[in-house]
């Protein structure tokens, strides 16, 4: 259930709303809820989650009722809502890839990150979850890592330590660039 606690004002820039305005031409007039999907994709973007007062602000603009967005964002498992980390470990939770070890791994990423499914590490770097098929199924266990949704096969404790350590790198190598 959507549980409403984030009370703060959501504006959004102007080159976003460029972008929604862009989106909305795509479709007739009058049928601007058909945007919604790709304007959830944005403020997600732009936000890293769709918090509740960015859902009214999307129905503000779309001119459809707060629930419509609502309904819609808690349907499909690809918007977040609440914060996230940098980086979204989402394992593949279904039959085959459980068979071949996906609850082992998850529970791994739990200890590695020292963080429950749909929490954030400290750092801000790190939340995991487990998700439907990720249609890999003959290369299980599988994850997937968002936001840029790179996909891994084959996962083992290691490969997934030597994953998590990779991406910490990258993150500090990129802050000493800055």
């Amino acid at each position: 259930m959507l549980k409403i606690s984030n009370t703060e004002e959501v504006v959004f820039t102007p080159e976003l709303i460029t972008k929604f305005n862009e989106i909305v031409a795509r479709y007739p007039e009058g049928k601007q809820k058909s945007a919604l999907l790709p304007i959830l994709h944005l403020v997600q973007a732009e936000y890293g989650w769709v918090s509740t007062p960015a859902m009214d602000k999307v129905a503000e603009y779309l001119e459809l009722k707060p629930i419509e967005v609502y309904e819609v964002a808690t349907f499909y498992t690809m918007f977040f809502l609440k914060p996230q980390g940098k980086y979204v470990l989402e394992v593949c939770r279904t039959g085959p890839c459980c068979l071949v070890g996906a609850e082992k791994i998850m529970d791994h990423i739990a200890r590695k990150l020292n963080v429950k499914e749909g929490e954030v590490t400290p750092d801000g770097l790190f939340s995991w979850r487990g998700v439907e098929c990720l249609a890999a199924c003959g290369m299980g266990p599988v994850l997937q890592i968002g936001p840029d949704y790179t996909f891994y096969e084959n996962l083992t404790e290691a490969k997934v330590d030597e994953l998590i350590d990779s991406l910490r790198l990258r993150t500090a190598e990129n802050a000493q660039m800055k």
